[in-house]
């Protein structure tokens, strides 16, 4: 739904896109990730047609957001960082505004309303004015505003900055549901366990290059101090294996060794069989690899805060 291929972007002497390539596949969340500055809401800017690029080849739902930006516009959705609903105005009021800048038949418009207030659990709220909802309330609100379009993707820049933790939540379901029924989502978040808990793929973006792209399973094995802790029942196992294990560190108290391991299937399974082999029974094992907040810290480090 997304390619992208050596995209550029400079706002005078600052290279903000420093020839990045990206593949959104449909029906998939797609989060991009680095610290401010980074670059991430000037993509967004771009493949939603509102900046154009420096240089590099852009494809939108098959269009070219430069050459074609009418058919880009009618593909997508973009909730920005700050909300776009009118205070002043009511809910049922806000999808109305939205179904019209759509060009919905009057009726088709407020069965949409209707059906997408239901479903963002707003219809109770629907005659009173956004001013009087709660962070939670406006965000799905603006999200429902979004979506009057029927969009194939939706664009999400940093959906849930400033929501409560319960709120955070109900946005990701959301976010699930629209998956679920087709919809293509690039996500850009600061919230590290977002991306973990929404995205099939991330890529971490800082100064302008991508420093790393895959699944977040694939990324968390990039950072060092991933281990197997193997548990034993007894103290000659643990003896045994800790001569077969050289690099591995015993906790004698706990009848345990951690050894250093990526957490692959491969590298357990190799692991298991040279102890089968020796005849050492575990008793309890477990894998523990570093969190995204790990890769986070250790691909970015050093950047500077966000200047545009």
């Amino acid at each position: 739904m997304i390619e992208v291929t050596g995209l550029r972007k400079s706002f005078g002497d600052k290279v903000v896109l420093d020839g990045i390539d990206l593949t959104v596949e449909p029906g998939t969340v797609f989060a991009l990730l680095g610290p401010n500055g980074a670059g991430k809401t000037t993509t967004v800017r771009i493949l939603s047609t509102l900046t154009a690029a420096d240089g590099g080849q852009v494809r939108v739902a098959g269009h070219d957001p430069v050459a074609e930006p009418d058919a880009v516009r009618a593909a997508i959705g973009v909730t920005g960082q700050f909300s776009a609903v009118d205070d002043l105005l009511t809910g049922r009021e806000n999808l109305h505004i939205m179904g019209d800048l759509h060009h919905l038949p009057k009726t088709e418009s407020r069965r949409r309303a209707a059906e997408l207030l239901d479903r963002f659990d707003l219809t109770e709220a629907a005659g009173k004015t956004a001013v009087t909802y709660s962070g939670g309330m406006q965000r799905r609100l603006d999200l429902a505003m979004t979506l009057m379009g029927r969009p194939r993707i939706l664009f999400l820049d940093e959906p849930t900055t400033g929501l409560d933790p319960r709120s955070r939540r109900g946005v990701w379901q959301i976010i699930r549901q629209l998956v679920a029924d087709g919809v293509t989502v690039f996500l850009t978040t600061q919230y590290l366990e977002e991306a973990d808990q929404l995205a099939g793929r991330i890529a971490v973006l800082d100064h302008g290059r991508l420093v790393a792209e895959g699944t977040p399973e694939r990324l968390k094995r990039l950072v060092p101090g991933g281990h197997v802790r193997l548990r034993f029942a007894g103290s000659a196992a643990l003896d045994a294996a800790a001569l077969l294990l050289t690099d591995a560190a015993p906790d004698e108290d706990a009848l345990a060794l951690r050894v250093p391991s990526d957490g692959s299937v491969a590298a357990l399974r190799d692991l298991l069989a040279r102890l089968d082999q020796a005849g050492v029974a575990v008793e309890e094992l477990s894998v523990h690899t570093p969190d995204l907040d790990d890769v986070f810290l250790s691909l970015t480090e050093g950047s500077a805060k966000e200047t545009v």
